[in-house]
């Protein structure tokens, strides 16, 4: 009997310890599943490195999490920035933002914030931390920050607010319903057999498109594929925002033109479904929809190459849905405008830069 039972208490102590070692080897098989750092970074011949490739698989629920970690503790003692956050759980999971993943977001959110730790101390033998970090920052650095925006009093008049938070938009103006799913990748076959390198949002010819985020106009007028489009560049120039198959006829707002300042949340453009065609203003989309498309540039090589980087935005505006341009439409112009005005200090700033070295600002 007593042999039964010692044998009873080794198998049970191989089984713990067999636990533990899958718990250890898979995590570190988690941190080191991405691919090496040399097959995700360039160097030019002048010795500079930058990112070729990024895969953004940051979940809906991780993007949320993080971001109530930044807005809870902005202004106290210890401000827990989301990117960095993601950029830690990204570094921790290989790129995965599973249960587990989440998870440790939050634990790693509970540690900092109650002064156990700090986000330095967690990443410091995170072997692709850093990678994450600027992978991250060109993604999401212009959603979150200070700015100023119009509220309505009880009297209806508007005063200015401060704010801190979320200052990027959903493309599609607040109350104008759509559809969409993830097609991200999804095969197309006009011109030639290509991946469908954007997101694409069902909806009504007509319905306002808003800018996501401030930035400037860098491209506006007709392309075979997307139709009538307008490409808007951010003002650090990481990210490249593209919104295609717009209204035949009446695409854009009528003071638009490349090289146009617009602030996140101002309409832009309308929903429409022209394209493929190298004719211009032709309905050649079966489906009435916008297709929103961000490119990430580390190297301005990367632009309009076969080198550029987009990224699955379905999460991404799952997320905006929380932020969304009210507009109203002016009956003589049929333009339709932003209600709320907004002040975005990066906007400000971008002008202010231009005045001083001598370039013109529309």
């Amino acid at each position: 009997m007593r042999y039964i039972h010692w044998m009873k208490k080794a198998i049970v102590l191989e089984m713990f310890l067999l636990a533990v070692a899958f718990t250890v080897l898979y995590g570190r098989y988690r941190n080191e599943k991405l691919v090496p750092l040399t097959d995700v970074i360039e160097t030019t011949s002048d010795g500079e490195e930058f990112i070729k490739w990024v895969d953004f698989k940051v979940s809906y629920e991780a993007l949320c999490a993080a971001y109530e970690w930044d807005v809870a503790t902005y202004g106290q003692k210890i401000h827990i920035e989301w990117i960095p956050l993601l950029a830690y759980t990204a570094a921790r999971n290989g790129g995965e933002f599973d249960k587990a993943a989440l998870n440790d977001l939050q634990k790693a959110g509970e540690r900092i914030a109650s002064g156990e730790t700090s986000i330095d101390e967690l990443t410091v033998d995170l072997k692709y931390y850093s990678y994450y970090l600027e992978a991250y920052e060109a993604v999401l650095g212009g959603f979150v920050g200070e700015y100023q925006i119009e509220a309505e009093q009880e009297n209806g008049e508007l005063i200015w607010e401060e704010k801190y938070g979320l200052k990027a938009f959903l493309p599609i103006a607040k109350g104008f319903p759509y559809q969409d799913y993830d097609d991200f990748g999804a095969s197309r076959s006009y011109g030639y057999d290509r991946q469908h390198l954007g997101h694409d949002m069902m909806g009504q010819v007509g319905t306002p498109i808003v800018a996501v985020e401030s930035g400037y106009v860098e491209a506006l007028g007709w392309n075979q594929y997307g139709g009538w489009r307008i490409g808007i560049r951010s003002f650090d120039k990481k990210r490249y925002y593209y919104y295609a198959h717009l209204r035949q006829n009446f695409p854009y707002c009528k003071t638009l033109e490349e090289g146009s300042v617009v602030t996140a949340g101002d309409v832009i453009g309308y929903m429409g479904h022209t394209g493929y065609s190298i004719e211009e203003n032709v309905n050649n989309i079966d489906t009435v929809h916008l297709h929103f498309g961000m490119q990430l540039i580390f190297d301005e090589s990367q632009k309009e190459s076969n080198n550029e980087i987009w990224i699955d935005c379905y999460a991404l505006t799952k997320f905006l849905y929380k932020n969304r341009s009210l507009a109203q439409k002016d009956t003589e112009t049929k333009e339709w405008y932003r209600v709320y005005q907004m002040k975005d200090p990066m906007t400000e700033k971008y002008r202010k830069q231009s005045s001083a070295s001598g370039n013109s600002v529309l």
